[in-house]
Protein backbone atom coordinates (compact mmCIF):
# COMPACT_ATOMS: atom_id res chain seq x y z
CA UNK A 1 0.00 0.00 0.00
CA UNK A 2 0.99 3.31 -0.77
CA UNK A 3 1.02 6.89 0.30
CA UNK A 4 2.03 9.90 -1.93
CA UNK A 5 3.12 12.95 -0.64
CA UNK A 6 2.26 15.91 -3.01
CA UNK A 7 2.04 19.76 -2.98
CA UNK A 8 3.59 22.87 -4.96
CA UNK A 9 7.06 22.85 -5.64
CA UNK A 10 9.45 24.22 -2.50
CA UNK A 11 6.71 23.73 -0.10
CA UNK A 12 9.08 21.09 2.00
CA UNK A 13 7.90 17.79 0.67
CA UNK A 14 11.54 15.85 0.07
CA UNK A 15 12.48 17.44 3.53
CA UNK A 16 9.89 15.16 5.04
CA UNK A 17 10.25 12.11 3.01
CA UNK A 18 13.90 12.00 4.17
CA UNK A 19 13.06 12.57 7.56
CA UNK A 20 10.05 9.66 6.99
CA UNK A 21 12.17 7.16 5.70
CA UNK A 22 16.05 7.93 5.76
CA UNK A 23 16.65 7.77 1.84
CA UNK A 24 18.16 10.98 1.43
CA UNK A 25 16.54 12.58 -1.81
CA UNK A 26 18.08 15.84 -3.01
CA UNK A 27 16.31 18.71 -1.34
CA UNK A 28 16.36 22.39 -2.72
CA UNK A 29 15.23 25.45 -2.41
CA UNK A 30 14.00 25.75 -6.08
CA UNK A 31 11.25 24.44 -8.05
CA UNK A 32 11.10 20.42 -9.45
CA UNK A 33 14.00 19.86 -7.28
CA UNK A 34 11.97 15.95 -7.13
CA UNK A 35 11.73 14.84 -10.57
CA UNK A 36 11.56 10.93 -10.23
CA UNK A 37 9.10 9.64 -7.63
CA UNK A 38 11.26 8.89 -4.53
CA UNK A 39 9.75 5.59 -2.92
CA UNK A 40 10.87 4.95 1.03
CA UNK A 41 9.80 1.97 3.21
CA UNK A 42 8.71 3.33 6.16
CA UNK A 43 8.57 1.80 9.88
CA UNK A 44 5.20 2.23 11.65
CA UNK A 45 6.10 2.87 14.93
CA UNK A 46 4.18 1.02 17.34
CA UNK A 47 4.54 0.35 21.20
CA UNK A 48 2.55 -2.57 21.44
CA UNK A 49 5.47 -4.23 19.59
CA UNK A 50 8.25 -3.02 21.28
CA UNK A 51 6.33 -4.19 24.65
CA UNK A 52 5.98 -7.71 23.08
CA UNK A 53 9.32 -8.38 21.79
CA UNK A 54 10.86 -7.05 25.64
CA UNK A 55 8.63 -10.07 27.05
CA UNK A 56 9.16 -12.36 24.56
CA UNK A 57 13.18 -11.36 23.81
CA UNK A 58 12.77 -12.66 20.48
CA UNK A 59 15.87 -13.37 17.89
CA UNK A 60 14.15 -10.77 14.92
CA UNK A 61 11.60 -7.60 15.64
CA UNK A 62 9.62 -7.16 12.05
CA UNK A 63 7.81 -3.93 12.14
CA UNK A 64 4.69 -2.96 10.03
CA UNK A 65 5.17 -0.88 6.81
CA UNK A 66 4.41 1.20 4.60
CA UNK A 67 5.31 2.61 1.63
CA UNK A 68 5.97 6.45 1.05
CA UNK A 69 6.32 8.32 -2.26
CA UNK A 70 7.82 11.34 -3.07
CA UNK A 71 6.10 13.09 -6.07
CA UNK A 72 7.29 15.63 -8.25
CA UNK A 73 5.44 19.52 -7.53
CA UNK A 74 2.78 20.29 -9.44
CA UNK A 75 1.76 23.94 -10.99
CA UNK A 76 -1.35 25.54 -12.25
CA UNK A 77 -1.90 23.96 -15.79
CA UNK A 78 -0.48 20.44 -14.78
CA UNK A 79 -4.34 18.56 -15.88
CA UNK A 80 -2.99 19.44 -19.57
CA UNK A 81 0.78 19.11 -19.35
CA UNK A 82 2.06 21.53 -17.54
CA UNK A 83 5.43 21.75 -15.76
CA UNK A 84 5.70 17.85 -14.74
CA UNK A 85 1.86 17.52 -14.63
CA UNK A 86 1.24 14.37 -16.57
CA UNK A 87 3.56 12.57 -14.83
CA UNK A 88 3.03 13.95 -11.67
CA UNK A 89 -0.87 13.11 -12.18
CA UNK A 90 0.29 9.12 -13.39
CA UNK A 91 2.49 9.01 -10.45
CA UNK A 92 -0.37 10.05 -7.80
CA UNK A 93 -2.72 8.12 -10.02
CA UNK A 94 -0.54 5.17 -8.78
CA UNK A 95 -0.92 5.52 -4.58
CA UNK A 96 -3.93 4.93 -2.47
CA UNK A 97 -3.69 7.70 -0.21
CA UNK A 98 -2.46 11.18 -0.42
CA UNK A 99 -0.59 13.11 2.03
CA UNK A 100 -0.84 16.63 1.19
CA UNK A 101 2.07 19.08 2.01
CA UNK A 102 1.05 22.95 2.55
CA UNK A 103 3.16 25.72 3.28
CA UNK A 104 1.60 27.74 6.40
CA UNK A 105 5.02 29.26 7.25
CA UNK A 106 6.39 32.92 6.52
CA UNK A 107 9.98 33.04 5.00
CA UNK A 108 11.33 35.59 2.95
CA UNK A 109 15.07 32.80 2.18
CA UNK A 110 12.78 30.21 1.04
CA UNK A 111 10.85 31.61 -2.13
CA UNK A 112 7.04 30.67 -2.86
CA UNK A 113 5.97 29.66 -6.58
CA UNK A 114 3.58 31.69 -6.61
CA UNK A 115 5.34 34.73 -4.96
CA UNK A 116 3.58 34.53 -1.37
CA UNK A 117 2.30 31.96 1.44
CA UNK A 118 -1.42 31.50 0.52
CA UNK A 119 -2.30 27.91 1.89
CA UNK A 120 -5.54 27.90 0.42
CA UNK A 121 -4.98 29.03 -2.52
CA UNK A 122 -2.14 26.29 -2.57
CA UNK A 123 -4.88 23.66 -1.65
CA UNK A 124 -7.15 25.36 -4.47
CA UNK A 125 -4.69 25.12 -7.24
CA UNK A 126 -3.47 21.04 -6.55
CA UNK A 127 -7.46 20.66 -6.06
CA UNK A 128 -8.52 22.39 -9.30
CA UNK A 129 -5.94 20.30 -11.14
CA UNK A 130 -6.91 16.86 -9.58
CA UNK A 131 -10.23 17.47 -10.19
CA UNK A 132 -9.42 18.45 -14.30
CA UNK A 133 -8.21 15.31 -14.48
CA UNK A 134 -10.67 13.18 -13.09
CA UNK A 135 -13.15 15.21 -15.30
CA UNK A 136 -11.50 14.27 -17.78
CA UNK A 137 -11.66 10.39 -17.24
CA UNK A 138 -15.56 10.22 -16.20
CA UNK A 139 -16.31 12.13 -19.21
CA UNK A 140 -14.38 9.42 -21.26
CA UNK A 141 -16.64 6.94 -19.41
CA UNK A 142 -19.46 8.92 -19.67
CA UNK A 143 -19.15 8.55 -23.33
CA UNK A 144 -18.59 5.25 -23.61
CA UNK A 145 -21.91 4.40 -21.52
CA UNK A 146 -24.20 6.82 -23.08
CA UNK A 147 -25.52 4.54 -26.34
CA UNK A 148 -26.02 1.88 -23.93
CA UNK A 149 -28.06 3.99 -21.63
CA UNK A 150 -29.85 5.08 -24.40
CA UNK A 151 -30.73 1.60 -25.57
CA UNK A 152 -32.61 1.47 -22.44
CA UNK A 153 -29.98 -0.94 -20.52
CA UNK A 154 -31.23 -0.40 -16.73
CA UNK A 155 -26.95 -1.28 -15.48
CA UNK A 156 -26.33 1.72 -17.70
CA UNK A 157 -28.52 3.98 -16.84
CA UNK A 158 -27.59 3.47 -13.13
CA UNK A 159 -24.09 4.12 -14.04
CA UNK A 160 -24.73 6.97 -16.03
CA UNK A 161 -26.60 8.64 -13.50
CA UNK A 162 -23.58 7.95 -10.97
CA UNK A 163 -21.46 9.53 -13.66
CA UNK A 164 -23.44 12.79 -14.03
CA UNK A 165 -23.10 13.01 -10.35
CA UNK A 166 -19.68 12.98 -10.04
CA UNK A 167 -19.13 15.16 -12.95
CA UNK A 168 -22.00 17.98 -11.62
CA UNK A 169 -19.62 17.83 -8.26
CA UNK A 170 -15.97 18.23 -10.00
CA UNK A 171 -17.24 21.08 -12.00
CA UNK A 172 -18.57 22.67 -8.97
CA UNK A 173 -15.04 22.33 -7.65
CA UNK A 174 -15.67 19.39 -4.75
CA UNK A 175 -13.79 16.15 -4.33
CA UNK A 176 -15.37 12.79 -5.29
CA UNK A 177 -14.27 11.75 -1.74
CA UNK A 178 -16.45 14.37 -0.64
CA UNK A 179 -19.57 13.01 -2.31
CA UNK A 180 -22.10 10.63 -0.50
CA UNK A 181 -22.77 7.82 -2.08
CA UNK A 182 -24.16 4.56 -1.02
CA UNK A 183 -21.48 1.26 -0.05
CA UNK A 184 -22.81 -0.82 -3.51
CA UNK A 185 -22.56 2.13 -5.90
CA UNK A 186 -19.40 2.94 -4.60
CA UNK A 187 -18.25 -0.52 -5.14
CA UNK A 188 -20.14 -0.93 -8.44
CA UNK A 189 -19.29 2.42 -10.10
CA UNK A 190 -17.21 5.05 -8.18
CA UNK A 191 -14.09 2.27 -7.12
CA UNK A 192 -13.16 1.18 -11.06
CA UNK A 193 -12.85 4.44 -11.91
CA UNK A 194 -9.61 4.70 -9.72
CA UNK A 195 -10.10 8.79 -9.24
CA UNK A 196 -7.47 10.93 -7.91
CA UNK A 197 -10.00 13.03 -5.69
CA UNK A 198 -11.75 9.60 -4.25
CA UNK A 199 -8.55 8.92 -3.11
CA UNK A 200 -8.09 9.55 1.00
CA UNK A 201 -6.08 12.62 1.73
CA UNK A 202 -4.22 13.79 5.29
CA UNK A 203 -3.50 17.57 5.07
CA UNK A 204 -0.05 18.13 6.46
CA UNK A 205 0.85 21.77 7.32
CA UNK A 206 4.05 22.65 7.51
CA UNK A 207 4.27 24.83 10.29
CA UNK A 208 7.80 26.90 11.42
CA UNK A 209 9.36 26.01 14.97
CA UNK A 210 7.13 28.18 16.92
CA UNK A 211 4.23 27.15 15.36
CA UNK A 212 4.76 23.09 16.27
CA UNK A 213 3.18 22.23 19.21
CA UNK A 214 -0.17 24.63 18.85
CA UNK A 215 -0.40 25.78 15.13
CA UNK A 216 -0.54 29.32 13.81
CA UNK A 217 -3.71 31.07 11.80
CA UNK A 218 -2.76 29.35 8.36
CA UNK A 219 -3.28 26.10 10.19
CA UNK A 220 -6.67 27.21 11.68
CA UNK A 221 -7.61 29.02 8.14
CA UNK A 222 -7.30 25.22 6.50
CA UNK A 223 -9.22 23.34 9.19
CA UNK A 224 -11.86 25.62 8.90
CA UNK A 225 -11.42 24.84 4.99
CA UNK A 226 -11.06 21.48 4.81
CA UNK A 227 -13.94 20.30 8.01
CA UNK A 228 -16.56 20.00 5.17
CA UNK A 229 -14.01 17.02 3.36
CA UNK A 230 -13.54 13.37 4.71
CA UNK A 231 -10.03 14.37 5.74
CA UNK A 232 -7.89 14.77 8.32
CA UNK A 233 -5.11 17.85 9.18
CA UNK A 234 -1.80 17.07 10.86
CA UNK A 235 0.19 19.82 12.66
CA UNK A 236 4.10 19.47 11.81
CA UNK A 237 7.43 21.43 11.60
CA UNK A 238 9.34 19.74 8.93
CA UNK A 239 12.79 21.86 9.92
CA UNK A 240 12.51 20.23 13.18
CA UNK A 241 11.42 16.90 11.73
CA UNK A 242 14.96 17.09 10.33
CA UNK A 243 16.92 18.48 13.19
CA UNK A 244 15.68 15.58 15.02
CA UNK A 245 16.67 13.28 12.30
CA UNK A 246 19.76 14.46 12.57
CA UNK A 247 20.71 13.56 15.79
CA UNK A 248 21.83 10.60 16.79
CA UNK A 249 20.81 9.07 20.03
CA UNK A 250 17.43 8.56 21.40
CA UNK A 251 18.18 10.77 24.73
CA UNK A 252 19.16 13.36 22.57
CA UNK A 253 15.97 13.13 20.67
CA UNK A 254 14.06 13.00 23.81
CA UNK A 255 15.41 16.21 25.39
CA UNK A 256 15.31 18.14 21.99
CA UNK A 257 11.33 17.45 21.77
CA UNK A 258 10.88 18.16 25.65
CA UNK A 259 12.11 21.52 24.64
CA UNK A 260 9.99 22.31 22.32
CA UNK A 261 7.00 20.87 24.46
CA UNK A 262 6.27 17.93 22.09
CA UNK A 263 6.23 13.97 22.81
CA UNK A 264 7.28 12.43 20.00
CA UNK A 265 8.71 13.46 16.89
CA UNK A 266 5.82 14.28 14.24
CA UNK A 267 6.72 11.99 11.77
CA UNK A 268 5.82 9.18 14.06
CA UNK A 269 2.22 10.60 14.42
CA UNK A 270 2.06 11.31 10.56
CA UNK A 271 3.25 7.40 9.93
CA UNK A 272 0.18 6.34 12.15
CA UNK A 273 -2.10 8.94 10.45
CA UNK A 274 -0.89 7.29 7.08
CA UNK A 275 -1.45 3.49 7.81
CA UNK A 276 -5.08 4.77 9.07
CA UNK A 277 -5.75 6.82 6.31
CA UNK A 278 -4.71 3.59 4.50
CA UNK A 279 -8.00 1.72 6.67
CA UNK A 280 -4.71 -0.65 7.94
CA UNK A 281 -4.19 -2.50 11.25
CA UNK A 282 -1.92 -4.61 12.39
CA UNK A 283 -1.76 -7.98 14.37
CA UNK A 284 0.87 -10.36 15.35
CA UNK A 285 2.86 -13.27 15.99
CA UNK A 286 5.41 -13.74 19.00
CA UNK A 287 7.35 -16.77 19.29
CA UNK A 288 10.68 -16.61 20.56
CA UNK A 289 12.25 -17.08 16.92
CA UNK A 290 10.38 -13.57 15.76
CA UNK A 291 7.89 -11.24 16.78
CA UNK A 292 5.89 -9.53 13.99
CA UNK A 293 3.86 -6.95 13.01
CA UNK A 294 1.70 -8.38 10.42
CA UNK A 295 -0.30 -5.40 8.10
CA UNK A 296 -3.94 -6.53 7.25
CA UNK A 297 -7.26 -4.80 5.45
CA UNK A 298 -9.10 -3.15 8.26
CA UNK A 299 -12.03 -6.19 8.60
CA UNK A 300 -10.29 -8.92 7.52
CA UNK A 301 -11.06 -11.67 8.39
CA UNK A 302 -8.64 -14.74 10.16
CA UNK A 303 -8.18 -16.92 7.22
CA UNK A 304 -7.35 -13.44 5.11
CA UNK A 305 -5.10 -12.25 7.73
CA UNK A 306 -3.40 -16.07 7.42
CA UNK A 307 -3.32 -15.52 4.31
CA UNK A 308 -0.62 -12.40 4.71
CA UNK A 309 2.02 -14.57 6.15
CA UNK A 310 1.70 -17.32 3.02
CA UNK A 311 -0.84 -18.44 1.06
CA UNK A 312 -1.07 -21.85 1.85
CA UNK A 313 -2.48 -20.59 5.33
CA UNK A 314 -5.22 -19.42 4.20
CA UNK A 315 -5.97 -22.12 1.79
CA UNK A 316 -5.98 -25.08 4.72
CA UNK A 317 -7.11 -22.60 7.44
CA UNK A 318 -8.70 -24.74 10.53
CA UNK A 319 -8.80 -22.30 13.25
CA UNK A 320 -6.70 -19.68 14.90
CA UNK A 321 -5.61 -19.18 18.53
CA UNK A 322 -6.22 -15.16 19.36
CA UNK A 323 -4.83 -13.21 22.28
CA UNK A 324 -6.44 -9.64 22.64
CA UNK A 325 -3.15 -7.62 23.15
CA UNK A 326 -4.76 -6.04 26.62
CA UNK A 327 -4.72 -9.91 27.84
CA UNK A 328 -1.58 -10.38 27.12
CA UNK A 329 -0.24 -7.02 28.65
CA UNK A 330 -2.04 -7.51 31.51
CA UNK A 331 -0.78 -11.54 32.63
CA UNK A 332 2.76 -11.01 30.56
CA UNK A 333 3.07 -14.31 28.72
CA UNK A 334 1.41 -16.45 26.47
CA UNK A 335 1.57 -19.18 29.31
CA UNK A 336 -0.57 -17.43 32.35
CA UNK A 337 -2.95 -15.97 29.26
CA UNK A 338 -3.72 -19.74 28.59
CA UNK A 339 -3.87 -20.39 32.09
CA UNK A 340 -6.14 -17.65 32.86
CA UNK A 341 -8.37 -18.85 29.77
CA UNK A 342 -8.40 -15.84 27.82
CA UNK A 343 -6.71 -17.18 24.86
CA UNK A 344 -9.81 -17.89 22.51
CA UNK A 345 -10.37 -20.28 19.80
CA UNK A 346 -11.98 -18.38 16.33
CA UNK A 347 -13.19 -19.70 13.09
CA UNK A 348 -13.34 -18.73 9.79
CA UNK A 349 -15.80 -16.34 10.52
CA UNK A 350 -13.43 -13.91 13.04
CA UNK A 351 -13.00 -10.34 12.30
CA UNK A 352 -9.28 -9.62 13.08
CA UNK A 353 -8.94 -6.66 15.86
CA UNK A 354 -6.53 -4.58 15.70
CA UNK A 355 -3.48 -5.69 18.12
CA UNK A 356 -4.66 -8.99 18.62
CA UNK A 357 -1.87 -11.56 18.99
CA UNK A 358 -2.38 -14.97 16.65
CA UNK A 359 -1.48 -18.41 16.38
CA UNK A 360 -2.97 -19.96 13.19
CA UNK A 361 -3.60 -24.07 12.26
CA UNK A 362 -4.04 -25.12 8.96
CA UNK A 363 -3.54 -27.73 7.29
CA UNK A 364 -2.38 -28.62 3.32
Amino acid sequence: MKAGIVGLPNVGKSTLFNCLSNAKAQSANFPFCTIEPNIGVVNVPDERLDFLSKLVNPEKVIPATVEIVDIAGLVKGASKGEGLGNQFLGNIRETDAILHVLRCFDDDNIVHVDGAVDPLRDKETIDMELQLKDLETVEKRKEKINRAAKTGNKEAQKELEILEKIIASLESAQNVRSIDFSVDDREAYVKSLQLITDKPVLYICNVSEDAAAKGNAYVEQVKAVVATEKAEVLVLAVSIEADINELESYEERQLFLEDLGLTEPGSAKLIRSAYDLLSLHTYFTAGEKEVRAWTIPQGASAPQAAGVIHTDFEKGFIRAEVIAYADYKALGSEQKVKEAGKMRVEGKEYTVQDGDVMHFRFNV
